[in-house]
């Protein structure tokens, strides 16, 4: 039911269906209702914002204990006996960080093979790269007409000079050389890239393996047969030649 007021003296009640009623009021009675119906308004509102402060405490509380509760709950060990890693997680490890995937497959023992080579391959890499660079340097000084340019000495023994009559010859010589340590210096490259590529295919491929079934019963029971050998050579059956049988060794595999 809801009042308004019409005038000083009149006052007008809403009914449910829809009617409406006009009683006659003084205007402090009216002034009185409305002002009832205003504080009932306003209590009702505080209440429900009271309420819903309340429901917003409970929630964060409920929050906080959950998240204590979680810190509390001692943490379920992994069981490393049935875990299996993931193949595409293990591939892009290895892609990422060289070792990864061996690292994540829990195969550390391979780490000493991987990191050796690569860490082989640089060093080969960087030392035949400064061998060629100080030939071809020498190489360089020894085809132009500069005096003053002998770094080619500082490969030649105690007491060998370089004259006319075996200059040719040490040209040769230091060309080959250059060109030797630039071979081996791209050798190291590629093989530093092939270590990388094997690592990759090796994380990849231990992680597929890990989920292939290999039962414990591994073994070979060898046993004596009679060979029958009227089926075996099928050459000497249609030569019509006598076929006899006779004694062997059977092996059988489980696995």
């Amino acid at each position: 039911m809801a009042a308004q007021a019409v005038d000083d003296n009149s006052f007008v009640h809403f009914q449910e269906n829809g009617d409406s009623v006009v009683v006659t009021l003084d205007s402090a009675t009216a002034a009185k209702v409305i002002q009832a119906q205003e504080e009932t308004r306003l209590k009702l509102e505080a209440e429900s914002k009271a309420i819903e402060k309340k429901m917003k405490k409970i929630e964060d509380d409920s929050v906080k204990i959950k998240k204590a509760l979680e810190q509390k709950a001692p943490k379920q060990k992994r069981d490393w006996q049935s875990w299996r890693p993931d193949i595409k997680k293990a591939m892009w490890l290895a892609i990422v960080i060289p070792g990864g995937g061996q690292i994540y497959n829990r195969k550390y023992w391979k780490l000493p093979i991987v990191y050796g080579g690569m860490v082989g391959c640089i060093y080969a890499w960087r030392w035949n790269g400064q061998m060629y660079s100080d030939y071809a340097k020498a190489y360089q000084d020894m085809m132009d007409d500069d005096p003053t340019t002998k770094s080619y000495e500082s490969f030649l023994h105690l007491g060998t000079q370089i004259t006319d009559a075996n200059i040719d010859r040490y040209k040769t010589l230091f060309k080959s050389r250059k060109d030797r340590y630039l071979r081996w210096r791209d050798l190291s490259m590629f093989c530093l890239i092939g270590v990388y590529g094997l690592s990759i295919i090796d994380a990849y491929v231990d992680a597929s393996l890990s989920s292939f079934d290999i039962t414990e019963d591994l073994s070979m029971k060898v046993t004596p047969a009679y060979i029958n050998s009227s089926g075996v050579n099928m050459v000497a059956a249609r030569s019509n030649a006598i076929q006899t049988g006779g004694l062997g060794i059977r092996c059988r595999l489980n696995f």
